[in-house]
C-alpha cells in the first residue's frame, strides 16, 4: 500500500495541527486519526521521532505538563508554516485521496470477511432446519388424540419469547458499546457502514430460516 504521507509531509502537517495551539502527543495522534476518519491512526513511534526534531530545528518548543509534554510552534515554526501554504494544501488534497483509498480498502476487507460470515450463518441455519425436520419426523406416528398442538404451540410460544429477548439483549449491547466508545471520540464512517451491513447480513440469515 502507498505511504500515507509523501516525505516530510507528516513534518508539516504536524506544525499546522499546532498553529491553533499547544497539544501533547496523543492529541496530535487524535487529530491525525478523527482527520482520516478513523481509516489510519498514526503510531507514537511514528510522531515523537518528528516532534524532536521540529524541536531541535527550532520550529517547535516544548513544556512539561505534569507527566506530559506539551507542544507548540515557535515563531520560526510559523515562519516555515506561512512560507508552505501552497505545498501544505497540497498534503491536504493528499490526506483526503488517502482516506477515500484506506475507505476503499476497508470496505473490501468488510465486504470479504462478511462473504465468510454469509457462508458461515447459511450453514448454520440448515444445520438448525435439519434438526427441527429431524425432530419433527419424530412425531409422525404419534398416537390419535395426542396433546402434540398444544404442546407444540407452548414450545413455540417459549422459543418465539427467546428469540426476541436475544434480539433485545444484543440491542443493547451494542448501544451501550458505541455510547462509550462515542464519549471518547467520535464513531467513523468505517464503524458505521460495518454495523449496516453486519445488520443487513444478519437480517437476511434471520429471514431466510424463517422461511426455510
Amino acid at each position: 500500500m502507498p505511504p500515507v504521507f509523501a516525505h516530510g509531509a507528516l513534518r508539516l502537517y504536524l506544525l499546522a495541527l499546532l498553529e491553533s495551539g499547544p497539544k501533547h502527543g496523543y492529541e496530535l495522534i487524535k487529530a491525525l486519526s478523527e482527520r482520516f476518519g478513523g481509516t489510519y491512526s498514526p503510531s507514537a513511534g511514528t510522531i515523537y521521532p518528528r516532534l524532536g526534531k521540529l524541536e531541535e530545528e527550532g520550529l517547535v518548543a516544548t513544556q512539561s505538563e505534569g507527566r506530559r509534554t506539551n507542544y507548540s510552534i515557535t515563531p520560526a515554526g510559523l515562519v516555515e508554516l506561512n512560507s508552505r501554504r501552497d505545498e501544505l494544501a497540497g498534503v491536504e488534497n493528499d490526506i483526503s485521496a488517502s482516506v477515500r483509498r484506506l475507505a476503499d480498502n476497508l470496505r473490501q476487507d468488510i465486504r470479504a470477511n462478511m462473504r465468510g460470515l454469509r457462508a458461515d450463518l447459511a450453514a448454520t441455519a440448515e444445520a438448525a432446519r435439519s434438526t427441527i425436520r429431524a425432530a419433527g419426523s419424530t412425531t409422525v406416528g404419534s398416537p390419535a388424540g395426542s396433546q402434540a398442538g398444544p404442546r407444540y404451540s407452548r414450545e413455540g410460544d417459549r422459543r418465539l419469547r427467546e428469540a426476541e429477548m436475544l434480539v433485545q439483549a444484543f440491542r443493547d449491547d451494542i448501544r451501550v458499546e458505541l455510547r462509550r466508545h462515542a464519549g471518547s471520540q467520535p464513531v467513523t464512517p468505517v464503524t458505521l457502514e460495518t454495523v449496516k451491513t453486519v445488520l443487513d447480513q444478519a437480517r437476511i440469515s434471520i429471514r431466510n430460516s424463517l422461511t426455510g
